[in-house]
């Protein structure tokens, strides 16, 4: 009598099938994506009236990425590292950093700063951009001024001294406090968006925060359908397009300034004929490759008949 397999061993295999699958599902599901430039920015006023803005930017990823955006609501140019088209280090290896100065009119000026990237991997091109507001840091620290450590060999002796009448006020063109610290009106909240590519999606992504509102965003496609986007406060959406050799897709929405349409980019691991690339997808095996995969099949038939009339032969029997 053949002893009956143990049901532990079917509950081990089912358990170990059960692992496999999801194994699976951890290697083709990847999280989403992370990547993002982290700007930060204070400021505070100078001797001479103007507001000085300072800036660093750093990078999410272990990549370097490229500075695609730069829009300050500063009025004045940057000085320092940080500029369009400038590679944005690596996460560890370092920052961008720019200044800027301007002297403001009214006493709440809105001091943001907007910075897009995009990283360009083996898999995917991602472009995503940030927001955010400067800090106030109070009263400029005084530059130090040269001043002469050790008397001019020219100086004129003071045998004959001219006496000069006391200064009670300095300059009153320039008081000290004739432009108070500006005060960085606090912006609302803004969703933040990304464009990611990959072999077979152009994925637009919007994250929008709980204090944000209401996002709709309309998809406008060269090729196939418009979609829609509607993204609320505390949630996030995303809508994709099948990637296709000169897709264009052109976003709209209420309050958005960049509408420029942004193309599908192939990235560079792309399998022939992914992505609607130049090549045709692959057609269905036929000729040789077919008959092998038939002969193929015959013969895992008949396998399996042998092993069915195996097993009925050696069922169990009892005699007396």
């Amino acid at each position: 009598m053949n002893p009956p397999k143990s049901p532990f061993r079917r509950v081990a295999a089912i358990a170990a099938g059960a692992l496999i699958g999801i194994a699976g599902v951890g290697v083709l599901a990847s999280p989403a994506s992370a990547h993002h430039p982290e700007p930060s920015g204070t400021y505070c006023l100078a001797a001479d009236g103007q507001v000085k803005v300072t800036w660093t930017v750093g990078n999410s990823e272990n990549i370097d990425a490229k500075i695609t955006t730069l829009k300050s609501t500063v009025p004045a140019d940057f000085t320092g590292s940080l500029a369009q088209d400038a590679t944005l280090p690596a996460k560890g290896e370092g920052f961008l950093t720019g200044t800027q100065a301007h002297r403001f009119d009214q006493k709440r000026p809105t001091i943001e700063l907007t910075v897009e990237a995009r990283w360009v991997r083996s898999d995917r091109i991602v472009t995503e951009s940030r927001t955010v507001a400067a800090e106030p840091k109070g009263t400029c620290a005084a530059e130090a001024t040269p001043s002469p450590s050790s008397p001019t060999p020219t100086a004129t002796p003071s045998a004959t001294p001219t006496p000069t009448p006391p200064v009670t006020s300095p300059s009153p063109s320039q008081p000290p406090t004739q432009s108070p610290t500006p005060t960085a009106t606090p912006a609302p909240a803004e969703p933040v968006g990304s464009v990611e590519s990959t072999c077979d999606k152009l994925t637009f992504t919007i994250e929008n925060p709980a204090d944000g509102e209401t996002v709709t965003l309309t998809l406008t496609p060269n090729k196939g359908e418009v979609k829609t986007l509607v993204v609320k406060p505390g949630e996030t959406g995303s809508v994709s397009f099948d990637a296709t050799e000169g897709l264009v897709v052109t976003p709209a929405a209420e309050g958005l300034d960049d509408t420029a349409p942004i193309a599908w980019e192939q990235p560079a691991d792309c399998a022939p004929g992914q992505g609607g690339g130049k090549d045709e997808p692959a057609l269905p095996l036929t000729g040789a490759a077919t008959g092998g995969i038939i002969a193929g099949a015959v013969v895992l038939l008949a396998a399996g008949a042998a092993l069915f009339v195996v097993a009925r032969r050696r069922r169990v029997r009892f005699t007396a």
